[in-house]
């Protein structure tokens, strides 16, 4: 039996969270041996946006360790001997079991145990397969998810393997619109399959999707809506050779990748402590409802100060952010100080082919679109904004320049007073200029 090992701050989970923590801990002084990040992961916290951008272009290919955080934010990256230096334990390939919060304990799968004073929970999700739903054939080679390394190295070596061959695309939000760009600019043949009446339906209004949609046309992507993925055809190999649809049809496949969504992992501290929307309940300071245990990114249900409402956020700009906040608040809560409450602005973004889009606030209300939305212009630059009890409260730009997405983000913040939708929609781009 392994020796039981003892840290005054335990962060479980090695992905963003964990990683941009390190950093925040190490900046508020944190002493040698005080800290450890137990990840199942072999490999040190990255940045995870890059495994569906860079890491994937064969031709260009980002590799660690260019991507271990903080790279994403302009920071320094924290190699191995980042950690080592800082007097951070790395537990890496670790997969904490159980863990009982009442006495402060972790046991990790091969029985190890971990004691701790503060526990920050950052597992973040898992994706959702299809295997989860019965979807015969589900489990053929050659049917991918992308959520860790391991996942991006298979997907890449068997886009080499299959070069030129047909990839099928199971999904249409932000995997599968960034994943389809990225297999067709690697000269795979490649069509999206998505129930929805247009992609990325729970940010795009069908205004902003025709756009992407068109554009991914002409690129010579096929796309196909309205229907799902009912199962799988395999070879003797045990290969996937096509994808069958609901409506009837099949679909000839090489490789298929599946991006149908996430869930968070709490399901360590099931029964122990509030949950609220699928996440772990906790206040402006990233504190659960258990003292000293903590939840950032994914996990976290946090009150969102600028909509008075209780959010979960799955974005790696939140990733970082509440990491940041829950450390401040540790460190100051130990001196009798506080911090200010976490007034988090709701920020996406993507990037694929040519294309950069960032969006700012809350996607609710009614819509006006702005600017050249043609999907075969040279230059297409437009956007969108959101009006609720005539105030705008969310925005959307393709195209921008630094300056114009810092302009969407402050008009966001700041939820102006909107007199006509016709107006604002001739003003566009401006009205958020004049903030």
């Amino acid at each position: 039996m392994a020796e039981e090992k003892s840290f005054k701050y335990v962060i479980i989970g090695g992905g963003v969270s964990a990683g941009y923590a390190a950093r925040e801990f190490a900046n508020q002084g944190v002493k040698p041996g005080e800290l450890a990040i137990i990840s199942r992961e072999v490999v040190p916290p990255y940045e995870r946006p890059a495994l569906s951008k860079g890491y994937i272009n064969l031709a260009n290919k980002a590799t660690l360790p260019g991507f271990y955080v903080c790279a994403g934010s302009g920071g320094e990256r924290q190699f191995p001997q980042w950690y080592k230096d800082k007097g951070i334990e790395l537990i890496l390939d670790t997969e904490i079991v159980k863990a009982d919060l009442a006495a402060k304990t972790l046991v990790s799968g091969t029985g190890q145990v971990f004691k701790y004073q503060t526990l920050i929970a950052a597992t973040g999700s898992s994706v959702i397969r299809l295997s989860d739903f019965g979807v015969q054939g589900a489990d053929a080679k050659n049917i991918f998810y992308l959520r860790e390394l391991g996942d991006a190295d298979h997907l890449a070596y068997a886009m080499e393997v299959k070069e030129k061959g047909k990839a099928v695309v199971v999904g249409g939000g932000y995997i599968g619109l960034e994943l389809s760009a990225a297999l067709k600019n690697n000269n795979l043949e490649v069509t999206m399959v998505y129930p929805e009446p247009w992609c990325m339906p729970r940010l795009f209004t069908a205004g902003i999707a025709s756009f992407y949609e068109g554009y991914y046309a002409n690129k010579g992507i096929n796309i196909v809506k309205g229907t799902v993925a009912a199962g799988f055809s395999t070879n003797s190999a045990g290969e996937v050779t096509e994808v069958k649809l609901k409506d009837g049809r099949t679909l000839e496949a090489d490789i298929v990748i599946v991006g149908v969504g996430a869930r968070p992992i709490i399901s360590l501290f099931k029964g122990q402590v509030e949950e609220e929307k699928g996440g772990l309940k906790t206040d402006a300071f990233f504190k659960t409802s258990v003292p000293n245990v903590y939840a950032i990114g994914d996990v976290a249900t946090f009150p969102m100060k600028l909509y008075n409402e209780m959010r979960r956020v799955e974005h790696v700009d939140h990733a970082r952010k509440s990491a940041e906040q829950a450390v401040k608040a540790i460190m100051a809560a130990e001196e009798g100080k506080s911090v200010p409450e976490y007034d988090y602005l709701p920020y996406f973004y993507s990037r694929a082919f040519d294309l950069s889009w960032q969006f700012y606030g809350d996607n609710v209300g009614e819509t006006v679109l702005f600017g050249d939305n043609d999907p075969k212009s040279e230059k297409p630059k437009f956007g969108s904004y959101w009006i609720k009890e005539g105030k705008l409260i969310g925005a959307f730009l393709e195209g921008g320049t630094p300056e114009e997405n810092t302009a969407i983000a402050k008009v966001a913040r700041a939820q102006p007073s909107v007199e006509s939708l016709d107006v604002l929609t001739k003003e566009g781009l401006s009205f958020a200029n004049k903030i």
